[in-house]
């Protein structure tokens, strides 16, 4: 699965998976890390991705697997050291998505010093919905996104309080490394991670503009 499937019927390939930590402060304080002065960057492999639909397979290597719901921003038109100002013209649409990490993994490796790949770039560690053209969302800094669990909410993200905005994240990126189309941007994850079960039922909105379901393989389903 290598291609961004719009809400329109048309699709778009994938080219880059950047993901970005810590950008909502109450997330930073729930897992004990500190603010930073730039945005933290880490990328994700395409073999990572998994569309809406498709069950969610944990690997057998953790039994810490964590949720994490987050605002995507899909790049339609690259660039290098692009202007905050204009930042958003270069964005083609918006989705929602799973950081899913192994927390175990994750937690062993920071205190080593070693990097998060193993933790987050997993098969099925960034799952998607549909996108929406970005015109549909004409205030991405102002927006709510939700996750609910087998009936119970666990995530509410507002984006205006992220600690870096679309724009600046945008910028940013494109200073460090040149934007290409079909570039996706995981943007960060509110408060209120944790643990996956097999048989959770997982439910992503995205104001009254997108929904998206998943499912963990395995079990009946229960509290998370």
């Amino acid at each position: 699965m290598n291609e961004i499937q719009m809400l329109d019927g048309t699709a778009m390939g994938v080219a880059n998976i950047f993901c970005i930590g810590r950008n909502y402060a109450a997330h930073v304080r729930e897992l004990g890390n500190r603010e930073e002065l730039e945005p933290v960057v880490f990328l994700k492999p395409r073999s990572a991705l998994s569309p809406e639909g498709r069950p969610i397979q944990l690997p057998e290597w953790t039994d810490d697997v964590h949720y994490e719901a987050e605002l995507l921003v899909l790049i339609g038109r690259g660039g290098k050291r692009i202007a905050k100002e204009k930042a958003l013209d270069h964005v083609a649409g918006y989705g929602l998505g799973l950081d899913l990490t192994a927390r175990d993994r994750q937690n062993e490796a920071k205190a080593r010093g070693l990097p998060w790949t193993l933790s987050k770039g997993f098969d099925q560690s960034a799952c998607l919905s549909r996108f929406i053209a970005a015109a549909e969302l004409p205030e991405p800094n102002r927006c709510r996104f939700s996750l609910s669990i087998n009936g119970q909410l666990r995530q509410s993200g507002r984006t205006e309080l992220m600690l870096f905005d679309l724009g600046e994240l945008i910028a940013y990126l494109s200073e460090k490394f040149t934007l290409s189309p079909g570039d996706l941007i995981f943007t960060g994850t509110p408060e209120g991670v944790g643990r996956l079960h097999p048989g959770d039922r997982l439910s992503l909105r995205l104001e009254d503009k997108l929904q998206a379901e998943f499912v963990v393989a395995g079990g009946t389903g229960g509290d998370a």
